[in-house]
């Protein structure tokens, strides 16, 4: 049962009716809620300093680590939910998995996954798996009080390209190779990888997530006929697990323009939108009964004060009609982006639609 039901079904007070919590089920808003993806990381030198000579997996694997990171966005920025600390390889990881996260690289696969013999690999995850999160999510549901805190995992196709190809490709040929020249041992291993996903969302939303996002990051290299064949059951399957808790799903990926009709039938109640489409031409694309979240380039952080307001008030006028709308980046926050810059935008956006 999620921290935002009581057991007579209904919800408790404290993050219920949040603007972040409100803005996904499309109910009026005091102000449109902003949070940004990768708000805890890099850029931050109070996080630069606790993680110093830390590796990454063993710091998603800290739990006072992980609240402390997780909780230093909403200090110094004022956004208005927390996004859990960790990394998509995570479950990848706790299942044994041998990987790791090399810095300038990204996640890289000793042996990747690329045979029917390989899927053995791939076992149940477990709430044992991952005792460290339900007890990061305590601490954090502790300090974050009224505060939401996103839960977030890797969908299946990003999971999945990670593991065939043996790290971060460009092109992601060995994937589609699979994909295309041998469609059931991939239907198989997205199913095996939907099921690792959605049990690593359960444990979150039952340690307290007010809401999930599950991030896509690499769908965007397929065609929608591609997506709708290959891809759609898996990231279906992974929504429709998690359905019953009554917590907003946010679907999220890169250059997925073509795409975002199909990431909202897949079971979101919240499309993530990247930088590159309108928001009114976005909800044009998903229909109705979604709300939309972005879509601010995050390379605009760079341009100055007034060059950020302008382009902010250009994607909050596209918002104007939506059902819902939560204000957040069109990609992750990049390393040298200046902190204050973040502050400021999330003063701007909550001055300019305060209600």
């Amino acid at each position: 049962m999620s921290a935002n039901q009581s057991p007579a079904g209904q919800p408790p007070t404290a993050t219920y009716d949040s603007a972040f919590l409100k803005a996904c089920r499309r109910e009026p808003v005091p102000h449109t809620p902003v949070w940004f993806m990768r708000q805890a990381g890099r850029s931050l030198p109070e996080y630069l300093k606790v993680r110093e000579g830390i590796p990454m997996l063993e710091s998603c694997m800290r739990p006072e680590l992980v609240a402390e990171i997780t909780l230093q966005p909403v200090r110094r920025h004022g956004v208005d939910a927390a996004i859990y600390f960790s990394d998509i390889v995570v479950p990848l990881k706790a299942i044994g998995i041998d990987l790791d996260i090399k810095p300038g690289v990204g996640p890289v696969i000793a042996e990747p996954i690329r045979t029917r013999a390989d899927l053995a690999r791939l076992r149940d995850l477990t709430p044992e798996d991952v005792t460290y999160v339900t007890e990061a999510f305590a601490l954090l549901t502790r300090e974050l009080g009224a505060t939401p805190l996103i839960g977030f995992a890797g969908a299946p196709f990003t999971l999945a390209s990670y593991l065939v190809e043996g790290g971060p490709s460009r092109n992601h040929e060995h994937t589609k190779a699979l994909m295309y020249g041998d469609p059931q041992l991939w239907a198989d291993l997205l199913d095996r990888l939907a099921g690792i996903t959605a049990a690593f969302l359960k444990v979150q939303i039952e340690a307290g997530a007010s809401a999930v996002q599950l991030f896509d990051s690499w769908v965007g290299a397929l065609s929608p006929a591609d997506y709708r064949r290959s891809v759609l059951p898996a990231s279906r399957k992974v929504f429709d697990a998690v359905s019953g808790y009554g917590v907003p799903r946010i679907h999220f990926g890169v250059g997925t323009g073509e795409l975002l009709g199909l990431l909202g039938e897949a079971g979101a109640d919240v499309v993530g939108v990247d930088w590159r489409v309108p928001l009114d031409e976005a909800a044009r694309r998903v229909g109705p009964g979604k709300a939309l979240q972005g879509n601010l380039d995050p390379a605009v952080l760079f341009a100055g004060r007034e060059a950020v307001e302008t382009k902010t008030r250009e994607i909050l006028d596209a918002a104007a009609d939506l059902e819902g709308h939560v204000f957040n980046l069109g990609h992750g926050v990049l390393p040298t982006t200046d902190p204050d810059a973040l502050t400021r935008l999330v003063e701007y956006v909550h001055t300019q639609t305060a209600r």
